[in-house]
């Protein structure tokens, strides 16, 4: 039946068409009162002004959803593009906020050692190797950074030592890369030791505080300073913590694991400090 009104569904309607104009006109010579056959052909057609105003009808609903999910899609694209534009004011205000966080910092740190004379850089490369944990920053020697200059974040903590130095470049070493070496002071008790890396504890983002005193007492949680000895390094520069105290191979001598302060894989801006006062 479905294929049979598929295939001659138009003749259907034009066949319909005439019989209701056939009808009128009868109606119309005969006073309005249509005879037995105008009946007939009234419930013959019906259906099918009924199947003609409900495809119609369709077609209106149809016509109504496309204007709608135009204006639907204008509305979906000017808020997808007013939300991109309040993402973008939300990280200028992030950006904001993290530029003065680190202004006050280094105008804090200024304010405690205004012996120091910073050179700001940027971190442009990390090291990606299991023997080195070095930095690349954006100056060099045009800047006045120099190798054996140490370099900070803006809080004074301790990020490494600069070893090798470019014209418009320098890489460091960082606290944890195992050619480190400095000497190293506990806050609390004064306790001193040096400061160096190892490659097993590199792994895992630390290093060691090693020929500790044999009266040297240390707990986990101390605070870890540079202590200035040998007057090649700055005094007083944070480290990082000791997470516990341990015996060499030998169990001879005893070692602090020390975690960092400065978490290395999100720096962005650093200071290198080129001059400094030597503490006696």
């Amino acid at each position: 039946m479905k294929e049979f009104l598929r295939r001659n569904g138009i003749w259907l309607l034009v066949i319909a068409l005439l019989l209701s104009i056939l009808i009128g006109v009868s109606s119309a010579f005969m006073g309005g009162n249509a005879d037995p056959l105008s009946n007939l052909v009234t419930t013959i057609t019906t259906p099918v002004r009924n199947g003609v105003a409900a495809v119609g009808d369709f077609f209106q609903g149809v016509s109504r959803y496309v204007f709608r999910y135009g204006e639907m899609e204008q509305q979906i694209s000017d808020l997808e593009e007013e939300n991109a534009q309040l993402q973008q004011q939300i990280r200028e205000s992030q950006e904001a906020l993290q530029e003065n966080e680190l202004l006050r910092n280094l105008l804090d740190l200024r304010e405690r050692r205004r012996d120091f004379v910073f050179e700001s850089a940027k971190v442009t490369a990390r090291s990606n190797d299991n023997w080195r944990s070095t930095l690349t920053l954006s100056k060099g020697s045009e800047s006045g950074i120099q190798e054996g200059n140490c370099v900070v974040t803006s809080t004074g903590v301790l990020v490494g030592v600069v070893s090798t130095v470019g014209s418009h470049y320098c890489e460091l070493d960082t606290v944890i890369d195992p050619g480190m070496e400095m000497g190293g002071i506990i806050t609390r008790t004064n306790a001193v030791g040096v400061l160096e890396g190892d490659f097993s504890l590199m792994q895992e983002g630390k290093l060691r505080l090693a020929y500790l005193p044999d009266e040297a007492q240390l707990v986990a949680g101390d605070e870890v300073l540079t202590s200035g000895r040998g007057d090649v390094y700055p005094s007083g520069l944070v480290v990082g913590q000791v997470e516990g105290v341990f015996n060499d191979v030998s169990g001879m001598n005893r070692y602090a694991v020390v975690v960092p302060e400065v978490n290395l894989d999100t720096l962005v801006e650093v200071f290198v400090i080129k001059e400094f006062d030597i503490v006696e």
